[in-house]
């Protein structure tokens, strides 16, 4: 059998940190996750930790960009499905919020993340979904689905309505219910955004 080549060898060390990451800071935390531990557990030392991440933050923003990168495919795949803009646009915004009752989803990135990376990790995450958002809205302001405002703040107002309800839903003691009066304030808040029929 040849040898593994050094950047496959890389490769593999990195998943293996990473997956033994995400299940440590999804299941206990970011404060009760032990690097000894973590990287005992799949037969490493802290210096591979080390010079691949940098540090335990280091591994952290990767997991949660990971995650992140994961979150968006699905809702690209909810907008590529859906039967018209308007209906992709309402099913990703309900998807964003449904996201919340995943545990990995709460515990990672909307409990650890803006207290371990900060409120400029979560701002700049915000920033690149609210530009996505705002041309999403503007396609349907030009296709007359819903009324002409400027798209960039009706995304911003949309995308910190939807954050701030995955907050809130994340941290009930019964998500599930939370989650469902937020779906039904959002399907209130989205039908609000429509064209008006002209009345003759």
């Amino acid at each position: 059998m040849a040898p593994k080549a050094r950047s496959q060898m890389i490769e593999e060390t990195r998943g293996k940190l990473l997956e033994a990451a995400r299940l440590a800071f999804g299941s206990v935390g970011y404060a009760q996750t032990s690097m000894d531990e973590l990287t005992a557990s799949v037969g490493l030392t802290r210096g591979a930790l080390y010079h691949h991440f940098g540090d335990k933050k280091g591994l952290f923003q990767a997991v949660a960009q990971q995650i992140d990168a994961e979150l968006d495919a699905q809702l690209a795949q909810v907008l590529e499905q859906a039967e018209s803009q308007w209906q992709g646009f309402q099913d990703q915004c309900r998807l964003y919020l449904e996201m919340a009752l995943q545990v990995e989803v709460q515990r990672i990135l909307l409990r650890d993340a803006p207290s371990v990376l900060g409120s400029q990790y979560v701002q700049n995450t915000q920033s690149v979904c609210c530009l996505s958002m705002a041309a999403m809205l503007l396609g349907l302001m030009d296709t007359h689905v819903i009324q002409r405002t400027d798209p960039e703040a009706l995304a911003r107002l949309i995308q910190g309505g939807l954050m701030d309800a995955s907050f809130w839903i994340a941290e009930a003691d019964n998500p599930p219910q939370r989650l469902a009066a937020a779906l039904d304030s959002l399907d209130l808040m989205l039908r609000g955004l429509l064209q008006v029929p002209q009345v003759r």
